[in-house]
């Protein structure tokens, strides 16, 4: 038999409500922020890829050859990044814009994608059919500092240069979109790109660069 004072604590325990350890922890004011950070975290990883793999593609130096692809592939034509060893600015692009994975599919939707030392010596096909190094191809079109970014219609024929680092992923979008969409037919980059910041907000700069 309980006494008086054992019924009254059995009572009182029984009273108690306990709130399911979940609900309790997201109550913690530290535990959403922790948790969203978290996720933030673990979506930024996934949307980056070595752009070594998933930007630039395999080629054998053949120009004339990307160009056949390219047609054959129902894209733009052939984009171009001259770089050389030891470039920071080069470097900085692919680690902070050419390894996101939006930007890899959108290139690659529309372009065959290269990339050129401007010191090479290894030799490729240019355009023309003709057997030069890489270092003689970048002086035949003025490329002398790098990065510098070019894209070629199914022709050849080059159709947008910028020279130097774009500043972030929204600018490259930008520059990509401003040829897939033919406003280099009809204007500058800068111009549209002055627009563009009009109605769409712009992150921070990565990394810095010049061009247009």
């Amino acid at each position: 038999m309980l006494l008086k004072s054992e019924i009254s604590i059995t009572r009182r325990f029984r009273s108690i409500k306990f709130l399911p350890i979940q609900r309790h922890i997201t109550r913690h004011p530290l535990v959403l922020p922790l948790l969203a950070c978290i996720l933030f975290s673990v979506s930024s990883a996934a949307a980056t890829r070595d752009p070594g793999e998933h930007f630039f593609q395999q080629s054998f130096g053949d120009l004339t050859e990307e160009l056949a692809i390219a047609s054959e592939e129902g894209k733009q034509g052939v984009f171009i990044m001259f770089e050389e060893k030891d470039c920071p600015w080069c470097a900085k692009m692919k680690a902070r814009v050419l390894n996101h994975v939006e930007v890899q599919d959108y290139y690659r939707k529309h372009f065959r994608i290269l990339s050129l030392d401007i010191s090479g010596d290894e030799l490729i096909t240019d355009f023309k059919g003709n057997e030069v190094s890489q270092k003689a191809f970048a002086d035949q079109i003025r490329v002398r500092a790098t990065p510098v970014l070019l894209f070629f219609d199914l022709q050849g024929k080059k159709t947008v240069r910028y020279t130097g680092a774009v500043r972030n992923v929204q600018e490259f979008m930008w520059l990509g979109e401003f040829v897939v969409d033919g406003h280099y037919k009809t204007g500058k980059f800068s111009v549209y790109k002055r627009e563009k910041k009009k109605t769409e907000p712009s992150p921070q700069p990565s990394p810095e660069g010049r061009g247009g």
